[in-house]
């Protein structure tokens, strides 16, 4: 992404923390949280390769169809799940717009702003910025049930970990 370094590397490290424990939650023992953990994980290591400052790495020209055949496997994914679950429209969207990002750094290489179809990334950030303050609010009330809960199913950490996502995806539009 376009940018100052310092700000690509901490989009960097916050996205590959969140993908990080988004594997860790892959080990719960409710398949619907495994599969949405894995879609999740997906994201955010995706989105911490992409934030690496292109002043340190410039990926490779076949990179950018790369990660546009991934997401765009991934949104396919999320919309055959979204029969079933609703969140899955999230996915759908953050996998577009994954996708979108994708296309538009491989058709401006080296551009910095303004690369995108204005149109579209006002959407996409309207979408996020919503969903970060949606996010935020529903941290707020989450307390933990009875028992002990493993790393994989603390609902808290979960939403904390789509709020930092929901972050970076509005700092990585705001750079395209």
């Amino acid at each position: 992404m376009h940018g100052p370094a310092s700000s690509g590397w901490l989009l960097v490290a916050l996205c590959a923390a969140t993908g990080a424990y988004c594997l860790l939650r892959m080990r719960s023992s409710v398949e619907e949280q495994r599969r949405t953990a894995g879609g999740e994980a997906l994201m955010g290591f995706g989105m911490a390769a992409m934030a690496v400052p292109a002043v340190v790495f410039t990926p490779p020209s076949w990179a950018w169809p790369l990660y546009t055949a991934v997401f765009g496997g991934a949104a396919l994914r999320a919309l055959w799940a979204a029969r079933t679950s609703t969140h899955h429209l999230h996915h759908l969207v953050g996998a577009g717009a994954m996708v979108y990002m994708a296309v538009v750094m491989a058709a401006s290489p080296g551009h910095h702003g303004g690369a995108g179809v204005p149109v579209v990334t006002g959407v996409l950030l309207l979408y996020f910025a919503g969903y970060v303050l949606l996010s935020g609010v529903r941290l707020i009330p989450v307390t933990a049930g009875g028992g002990t809960v493993g790393w994989g199913d603390r609902p808290e950490l979960a939403r904390a970990c789509r709020l930092s996502m929901g972050i970076a995806m509005v700092a990585m539009l705001l750079t395209l």
